[in-house]
C-alpha cells in the first residue's frame, strides 16, 4: 500500500497519506487485461530457481510496475481527483540536484519520488523540467546512467573470470538481455558481448 501511495502521490500530486483504494474491481476491461499481464510478469520475475528479481534494481522496477498497475487498474483517491494542478516552474538548480542524486545513487533502487525528494520539488514538475533542460525524463536519465555504468563494467570485465553480459546487465537493472543489447548498441555502436571480449 505504501508503494502504491507513493506512485499515486507522484502521479496525481496528492498527499500519500490521503491515498486509498475505493474498490478492487478493475475500472475497465483494458485495465483488467493490463493488471493480469503485469501480475504474470511479476510472477515470472519473482519465481523460479534463479529469479531475475534477485537483483535489487530489477526487484524495485518490478515492484514499481506492480504498484503503478494497481493505481491504474483499481478506483482510488488519485484517479478520482477532479483537478490536477500543473507542474509549475522548476528552477534549473533543482534539475542539477536531481542529476547529482541520480549520478550518486544509480546503483540503488531509485524511484521518481526519490529523485524528486532529493531535488526538493514535486515529481510532475521535475518531469517537466527534465524534458526542458535534459531532453529526457528523470527515469530515462537514470536508465542512461545505468547503461553507462554497465558499459564501464563490461570494459573492465574478463570472460575468463566468468564475467558475463547477462550478469552485468542484471546488476544494472536490465532483466531482459535482449532489451539491454538493443539499448547498448544504440548508445555505444556495438553489442555488449563485443565490449566484453575486447
Amino acid at each position: 500500500m505504501d508503494r502504491a501511495a507513493g506512485v499515486a502521490a507522484a502521479w496525481a500530486g496528492i498527499d500519500a497519506a490521503d491515498f486509498r483504494f475505493d474498490g478492487m474491481v478493475p475500472v475497465s476491461d483494458a485495465a483488467a487485461r493490463n493488471w493480469r499481464a503485469t501480475m504474470a510478469h511479476v510472477r515470472r520475475a519473482l519465481d523460479g530457481p534463479s529469479p531475475v528479481a534477485a537483483e535489487p534494481l530489477i526487484r524495485e522496477a518490478v515492484l514499481q510496475s506492480a504498484a503503478m498497475a494497481a493505481v491504474a487498474t483499481f478506483a482510488n483517491t488519485a484517479t478520482a481527483a477532479a483537478y490536477r494542478p500543473g507542474p509549475g516552474r522548476v528552477a534549473p538548480a533543482a534539475v542539477r540536484r536531481a542529476v547529482q542524486y541520480v549520478d550518486a545513487h544509480a546503483h540503488e533502487p531509485v524511484t521518481l519520488a526519490d529523485i524528486a525528494t532529493a531535488a526538493g520539488v514535486g515529481a510532475r514538475g521535475l518531469q517537466s523540467a527534465f524534458a526542458r533542460h535534459v531532453g529526457a525524463t528523470p527515469i530515462g536519465y537514470l536508465r542512461r546512467v545505468r547503461l553507462e555504468h554497465a558499459h564501464r563494467e563490461l570494459q573492465g570485465a574478463d570472460p575468463a573470470r566468468g564475467d558475463t553480459v547477462a550478469a552485468v546487465a542484471r546488476r544494472w537493472g536490465y532483466a531482459n538481455p535482449g532489451r539491454f543489447a538493443v539499448e547498448y548498441r544504440a548508445a555505444f555502436g556495438c553489442v555488449p558481448s563485443h565490449t566484453l571480449r575486447t
